[in-house]
């Protein structure tokens, strides 16, 4: 069982406190800047950052349906982790200053992924697929912060 990760990356021009806000806004804002991916939305504890337990389903592909439910942490100023109680995926995002009124986003997913060739098959794939999905809601984050 070999680790998969996911990661990408957007400068955004928002200063990075506003964006970071906007992503930890679990109850309000987060919401808003999810793709069609995403359904069931519902934060179930807290709804701002830390403390936050937020479940939704993740459609990476027609067949594949991820459920999760996710705790949510801020190990270090900028950073937010949501660990999922239903499998091994860790995603982290990480919001620092790129200069003048800029901010640059880095959401990196990690799992454990399947063995054999279901496992080559994830390994290839998945990323990009989740890498798709991480664009449009960075996107999305970007329209809604760069006001």
């Amino acid at each position: 069982m070999a680790q998969v990760e996911a990661t990408t990356e957007r400068v955004i021009a928002a200063d990075a406190e506003a964006v970071f806000d906007a992503l930890a806004d679990y109850s309000g804002t987060r919401p808003k800047l999810l793709p069609e991916h995403f359904s069931e939305y519902e934060v179930r504890e807290g709804g701002d950052g830390e403390g936050t337990l937020v479940h939704w389903k993740l459609q990476a592909t027609s067949k594949r349906v991820r459920d999760c439910l996710l705790e949510v942490s801020e190990p270090t100023d900028g950073e937010l982790v949501e660990k999922d109680r239903n499998s091994s995926m860790v995603t982290t995002w990480r919001v620092t200053p790129a200069g003048e009124g800029k901010s640059r986003v880095v959401v990196t997913s990690v799992w454990n992924g399947a063995g054999g060739i279901g496992g080559f098959f994830e390994r290839t794939f998945a990323p990009k697929g989740l890498g798709r999905i991480y664009d449009a809601l960075l996107a999305n984050l970007a329209a809604h912060t760069e006001k």
